[in-house]
């Protein structure tokens, strides 16, 4: 029985020792065999981090239009890890290159050597970004610094193991690439992007080939919905040296797009929007393991502007009609203006300094300005350049409601003082200045007071009244209008001059017989010559100022910013006041009669006495030292007895200011009809 029980035993623990042996090799083998398979394929694979840039938010007009959105966009990228892990990489970037080529891909690479031999150094034309970049790239292969361009292609050649037989162009094709990539090796630079938006005709040729580590980053790219408001929307673009150092602090990557000009650089802070941060592991086949967001992008806010485009619209179309029937007809029996060259149109709300619409004319579409931009720089009259905001220009007689109102209320002269317009102004024997219309007709304007001198634009007038003035008063009244002064546009502007002493020797400081002033300076001055020049965005907030008793607002493009799913609105805009010109009711009336009688009877009446809308307007002619016709300037505001728009035009040898009422008319057709819609949409929502 103990032998029985002995014999069981053995067998129970037998059995015991070998299943555990079983268990126990099984373990083994899965950790020495699968372990060993698993590790392989770890060990196999690659982890790296990429930016997901965010979209940038949209920009939108004044009535919720989008002027400026974005649209999915494809990249082709290439994954260094993946790519080495391929065979025969130096072909494998050929065959990318040929086809690129064929199906016209821009694609680039920052290696600053020339394409074609003798091999020279292209650095004077990198940036010092890549420049750094190119110098971390030299010290990673132990070469020195100082190597000719000549040795150091030779070098990379046999580096990268490029054959004979290839080509001095293939070579220095692919050469350029392997820097690229080599690149992400040795700096912080993120993944090399290959080539930018591409169609999905290209995309689906360029995966045909199959190979390895080339793959898509789909991303978003800026879209304009109008071909109109190019100098105002502004473009985006690679950051520039200045702008890496600025934008680097606010943690941009390298390759960032920002805002060069306009509103995408004006407001780039809430369009940028914050980029999110990926994660990928990758295995050596391209196989995608893992991906994940660190951090999740969060797309930039939406920046309403305070542009009507339907306005802007009518700016630009009506101010190019202008200009080329001048080119065409000229104007007036010597026909004038044939030679007119560039313009612009700026309409501002009285009450608020909100800019309705601020055209430059050339102008360009804003949706195809990368494509053409070469050749626009080649244009004529410059395209590119905002008239509006940067050029400043003599006013010419729109400059004669200073003098009126500086002779009014610090001379003490009555506007209904009446002179006599003799067509030659003698008080100077050096210096005898003639009445437009005298010079022109060989007539003048009789005997009229200061309302009917501004109605006419009479010149005469305007010599005694700001002789008796002086310049030191209407240089006062003219600061306090805002010209000579920023408006507070959020655009690059410039500020102009005004007529004083001060201003002449400044200019003329290196001349000291150009640098006094003279009484013949004064005169001019009153006039809107002499040294006043102002933008035409200044002349638009100006005659807002006479509109509104001599309180100006501060110009501006910004409405609100909403959130980026405009659930929020995070800033709106205020209307602030820039200044205000103390002006007696005496002279207030003076400006306004003289104004309206311009438009009814005086030199706009042609296209302006008729007009449903009551109307303030002034024209003006400006010398401007140059050869041909003169400049053309005209400025008005509407209704007259309740102000609501202020509109300046100027056209560069545009003769006669009054033919510039045209344009003036295009925009009141628009602004006043759009009014009335929404009045009339108003009310029926009130009787509903």
């Amino acid at each position: 029985m103990e032998r029985r029980v002995r014999f069981r035993t053995g067998v129970i623990l037998t059995l015991i020792f070998f299943i555990s042996a079983v268990f126990v090799f099984r373990l083994y083998k899965i950790q020495e065999t699968d372990g060993q398979e698993m590790d392989a394929q770890m060990l196999s694979a690659y982890t790296y981090q990429t930016t997901v840039k965010a979209a940038r938010g949209n920009i939108l007009d004044r009535n919720g239009e989008v002027l400026v959105s974005n649209r999915a966009s494809y990249n082709i990228e290439i994954v260094y890890y993946v790519f080495f892990n391929g065979e025969s990489p130096n072909e494998s970037l050929l065959k990318l290159v040929n086809l690129c080529k064929e199906l016209g891909i821009a694609y680039t690479d920052h290696l600053p050597i020339s394409r074609e031999k003798p091999y020279t150094y292209t650095l004077d034309s990198t940036s010092q970004t890549w420049q750094d970049a190119f110098k971390t790239y030299l010290s990673s292969w132990d070469w020195d610094s100082d190597i000719s361009a000549q040795t150091l292609m030779k070098l990379m050649k046999d580096a990268y193991k490029i054959p004979d037989t290839w080509t001095e162009e293939e070579a220095r094709e692919v050469i350029g690439l392997r820097y690229e990539l080599s690149l992400r090796t040795c700096t912080s630079l993120e993944q090399y992007v290959l080539a930018y938006d591409v169609t999905s005709e290209q995309l689906a040729a360029i995966m045909e080939l199959s190979i390895p580590g080339v793959v898509v980053e789909t991303t978003t790219v800026r879209e304009y919905q109008t071909p109109y408001a190019a100098h105002i929307l502004g473009h985006i673009g690679l950051m520039n040296d200045e702008e890496v150092a600025q934008y680097q602090e606010e943690g941009y990557p390298l390759d960032a797009k920002v805002g060069k000009d306009g509103i995408e650089q004006a407001f780039e802070s809430y369009l940028h929007g914050t980029d999110g941060v990926k994660t990928t592991t990758i295995a050596a086949d391209g196989t995608i393991l893992d991906e994940h967001y660190i951090t999740t992008p969060e797309a930039g806010d939406n920046v309403e502007l305070t542009i009507d485009i339907d306005v802007q619209a009518a700016a630009e179309d009506a101010l190019e009609d202008v200009i080329l029937d001048l080119r065409e007809n000229g104007v007036g029996s010597d026909e004038e203006g044939k030679d007119a060259e560039g313009g612009a149109v700026v309409v501002v709300e009285c009450k608020t300094g909100e800019v309705l619409a601020s055209a430059s004319y050339p102008t360009f579409d804003p949706g195809t300005y990368s494509q053409n931009f070469n050749a626009l720089l080649e244009e004529e009259y410059g395209p590119l350049f905002n008239r509006a905001l940067l050029q400043t220009y003599p006013p010419g007689s729109v400059y004669k409601m200073v003098t009126a109102i500086a002779a009014i209320d610090d001379a003490g002269i009555s506007r209904y003082l009446q002179i006599e317009d003799k067509g030659v102004y003698t008080r100077y024997e050096g210096y005898q200045p003639k009445c437009h219309i005298y010079t022109s007709t060989g007539t003048t304007h009789g005997v009229i007071n200061m309302m009917q001198a501004l109605s006419v634009s009479c010149n005469y007038y305007f010599y005694e009244v700001g002789r008796q003035t002086g310049i030191t008063a209407m240089d006062l009244v003219a600061k306090g209008l805002g010209l000579g002064e920023a408006t507070g546009v959020e655009l690059p502007e410039s500020v102009g001059y005004r007529a004083n002493a001060e201003t002449k020797a400044l200019l003329h400081k290196d001349d000291e017989t150009q640098s006094g002033w003279y009484d013949a300076d004064t005169i001019m001055a009153a006039i809107g010559q002499s040294e006043n020049k102002f933008t035409p965005m200044q002349m638009a907030c100006y005659t807002a100022a006479l509109a509104n008793r001599g309180t100006r607002y501060e110009a501006t493009f910004l409405s609100r910013v909403f959130s980026a799913d405009y659930s929020q609105v995070i800033r709106e805009h205020e209307p602030t006041v820039a200044s205000r010109l103390a002006i007696s009711q005496d002279a207030i009336a003076c400006v306004q009669e003289g104004m309206e009688l311009a438009a009814t009877e005086g030199t706009a009446a042609t296209y302006l006495k008729d007009y449903p809308i009551k109307v303030c307007a002034k024209t003006g002619t400006a010398q401007h030292g140059d050869s041909g016709s003169d400049h053309a300037s005209f400025v008005c505001y509407a209704p007259a007895d309740d102000p609501e728009i202020a509109i300046a035009v100027y056209v560069e040898k545009g003769a006669q200011g009054g033919n510039l009422a045209r344009v003036a008319t295009a925009v009141m057709d628009v602004y006043f009809n759009r009014s009335q819609e929404n009045d009339t949409v108003q009310q029926e929502n009130l009787l509903s």
